[in-house]
C-alpha cells in the first residue's frame, strides 16, 4: 500500500495530481489548523499571459481553526465573478468548452466548509483526468489528533498498513527516510517536472493551476503530465 498526505488545496497545480496518481490511497488532511494566505482557498490561472490569483471567500478564517471547520462565505458573489474571469481568459484555448462545463459544476456546489468543496472539487478533477485513487479525509478515520508532525503521518501509516508513503519534495527537511524505514515504510519525495506548453502566444508561465494544464493540453498530453516528475 502506497499512501500520501496532503491538505486540501482548491485546483492545485499540477505536482498535486501527479502525487495522487502515484499512490494507492490519497488521504486529505483535513483536521490540522488552516493556514492564512495558503494554497487551501487560492491559487493562479493565467490572466492577459499573467499570473493571476483568484480567491474563494471564507467566514472568520482563522489559524486556530481546523481546516474542516472553515466555512464558506455565503453573500460573496464570487462564483459568477470567477466563472466570467475564466470564460475572458480561456475562451479560446482549445479544450475550453468540455473544461468550462467540469469548472462550472464544481464552482456551482454549494457547501458548508471550504474542506467539503476542495474535496469534492479535487474528486471531480480526479474523475476528468483519469485518476482512479482512493481519496480520503483524515477527519473521518484516523483519530489520532493528539499526535503532531511526523509522528501523526506515521501513525496514519500504521494504521492503513502501508508499506511506502510518498510526499511532496518540499518535505525532505521535516521527514527523516531513517525514521520510516524502522517503521518498515519506504519514504520518497516526489519532485514535479513541468514541461513548457503553448498558453497562446505568451511567454510560458509554469506551476499555475491544473485548471491552465487542462485547458490547453488534450487528454493524451495529461496523462503524460502526470507521469512528468522523479521520485527522489
Amino acid at each position: 500500500m502506497t499512501i500520501a498526505i496532503m491538505q486540501p488545496y482548491i485546483f492545485p497545480y499540477i505536482g498535486y495530481f501527479q502525487l495522487i496518481n502515484a499512490v494507492d490511497k490519497f488521504i486529505i488532511y483535513d483536521d490540522v489548523n488552516f493556514i492564512n494566505k495558503g494554497w487551501i482557498n487560492r491559487n493562479n490561472i493565467l490572466v492577459g499571459g499573467k499570473p493571476h490569483m483568484f480567491t474563494i471567500p471564507l467566514k472568520d478564517a482563522s489559524q486556530n481553526k481546523l481546516i474542516n471547520e472553515v466555512l464558506m462565505l455565503k453573500s460573496d458573489p464570487w462564483r459568477k465573478k470567477f466563472l466570467k474571469t475564466l470564460q475572458q481568459s480561456y475562451q479560446k484555448a482549445p479544450n475550453y468548452q468540455k473544461v468550462f462545463i467540469l469548472i462550472e459544476e464544481i464552482v456551482n456546489f454549494d457547501p458548508e466548509t471550504i474542506h467539503e468543496f476542495t474535496l469534492h472539487a479535487l474528486q471531480k478533477t480526479c474523475a476528468f483526468m483519469g485518476i482512479e485513487t482512493e481519496i480520503v479525509p483524515s477527519s473521518r478515520i484516523y483519530d489520532n489528533t493528539n499526535l503532531k508532525g511526523p509522528d501523526r503521518i506515521l501513525d496514519i501509516c500504521r494504521q492503513e498498513k502501508a508499506t511506502h508513503y510518498i510526499n511532496p519534495v518540499g518535505g525532505m527537511e521535516l521527514y527523516d527516510k531513517n525514521v520510516f524505514e524502522n517503521e518498515g515504510i519506504r519514504l520518497n519525495f516526489l519532485k514535479s517536472v513541468l514541461s513548457p506548453y503553448s498558453q497562446f502566444q505568451n511567454a510560458f508561465v509554469p506551476w499555475l493551476s491544473v485548471l491552465d494544464i487542462l485547458m490547453f493540453n488534450d487528454t493524451e498530453k495529461v496523462t503524460t503530465l502526470l507521469k512528468d516528475y522523479e521520485l527522489i
